[in-house]
């Protein structure tokens, strides 16, 4: 390799370095933010914001209870909330799936539906199927009875739930 050959490499090099500093220099005094010698702000990036310490007084107004959601409900969109529950519960009496028939849910004791087999937890958790516990059931059932086989995730909506205890009251 010849000098001039080199000197050309070595010269575009030393030039791809002095253009990578002058646009970092360039780039760092448009977007450098904060300091600028300031007592309190010496070395520091950004802006001092601040920022209201007293709390809110005002109380966050509740929904509607529950019950005042049932009384209200829609069955036509009940009906469509069950369409989650489709892949697994039947309406039909006596019709049992992946799980259990829900005709006549709401009063029906828990777990004892003949012909299906129950986990532990829920054969043995005794009471009935009230709107109260099909509320609290259908929220998380996992939360509810911890070794339930149902793998739904539950519904977090309260309107949805509302609406869906409604429609299942109405299947007799």
């Amino acid at each position: 390799m010849d000098t001039m050959k080199l000197t050309k490499i070595v010269g575009g090099l030393c030039g791809a370095l002095l253009v990578y500093l002058l646009i970092s220099w360039a780039a760092t005094s448009m977007y450098q933010m904060g300091g600028g010698g300031h007592a309190e702000g010496e070395g520091m990036t950004g802006y001092k914001i601040e920022v209201a310490t007293a709390e809110a007084t005002e109380e966050v107004a509740e929904g509607p209870s529950f019950n005042d959601l049932l009384a209200s409900a829609d069955v036509a969109k009940g009906k469509k909330v069950f369409s989650k529950c489709k892949a697994c519960h039947k309406t039909d009496d006596g019709a049992n799936s992946t799980g259990p028939y829900l005709f006549g849910i709401v009063d029906r004791p828990i777990g004892k539906v003949a012909g299906f087999s129950y986990s532990s937890g829920m054969s043995g958790i005794g009471g009935n199927w009230d709107v109260a516990t099909l509320n609290k059931f259908i929220t998380k059932p996992k939360d509810f009875i911890s070794d339930t086989k149902m793998s739904f995730s539950g519904l977090k909506k309260e309107t949805d739930r509302a609406n869906l205890i409604s429609y299942l009251m109405t299947i007799k």
